[in-house]
């Protein structure tokens, strides 16, 4: 097929009918589950009180330095009045959840379903599954009044990069986005200001948006402080789901 005499690929050209409505039905009931996602996480996760999303490696073992500070960074947390959420997985997941099931506010897991990847831990008070990423992204965000990062992978970055998109665009009010383990994000930091900062792709203001806090008294005062300076105020869960959706 040609177009104003250049080639176009017709990769998804319909030549089976019966398979086309096969798949089109299909497509039809994923958006359904798809739905179902948010009407469960706004229906268990709407009454929340504040809450922050702590994020971090899966690899992480128990015992090691980032899976105690987890602990307790999820613990004072939990007792200071914040659900804490986490991605209900193992590592940093949950150290996260364990810290806060032993505090005075819920421990929540959202969990992602995989076909060879994490089971979920077994401190969470509020427990939900998610098959779509995108669908578990949008609520920690959307729940969130806070977001602390521990060391971790590809999703802890994305998870990272994420939430500063959305504050930077303007598509959520500004919220507290503390990195946790000064040395391991040290090189990262170092090079968002000597290339992003350095070639225009970012403004110098921007790296503002980051905090690097490593000890657990300290992050939660952080939290505290940003709401009571006034400077912003905490975005209502319906104000979220405007932005989000």
């Amino acid at each position: 097929m040609k177009i104003n005499g250049k080639r176009v690929l017709r990769l998804r050209e319909v030549k089976d009918i019966e398979r086309a409505t096969t798949k089109k039905a299909r497509e039809s009931w994923h958006l359904l589950t798809i739905m179902a996602e948010f009407v469960e996480s706004t229906e268990r996760l709407s009454e929340l009180p504040s809450a922050v999303s702590i994020f971090g490696s899966a690899r992480t073992k128990e015992g090691t330095k980032y899976y105690d500070l987890g602990m307790q960074i999820a613990r004072q947390l939990s007792d200071a009045g914040f659900a804490v959420l986490s991605g209900g997985g193992p590592g940093i997941m949950e150290a996260v959840n364990r810290g806060a099931y032993a505090g005075k506010s819920p421990s929540v897991g959202l969990n992602i379903l995989l076909p060879h990847e994490q089971g979920s831990n077994k401190w969470q008070d509020i427990a939900i599954n998610f098959r779509h990423f995108f669908a578990r992204k949008v609520a920690f965000v959307r729940y969130a009044d806070a977001y602390v990062v521990m060391p971790g992978g590809f999703g802890t970055l994305d998870e990272l990069s994420e939430v500063l998109t959305l504050i930077q665009t303007g598509t959520i009010q500004r919220i507290p986005v503390i990195l946790v383990g000064a040395e391991y994000w040290r090189g990262l930091l170092d090079w968002m200001r000597e290339q992003l900062v350095g070639d225009g792709m970012i403004h110098a203001d921007d790296m503002n948006l980051i905090q690097v806090i490593d000890d657990p008294e300290k992050i939660v005062a952080a939290i505290l402080d940003f709401y009571e300076a006034g400077d912003d105020t905490s975005p209502s869960i319906e104000a979220k789901t405007r932005e989000l959706l």
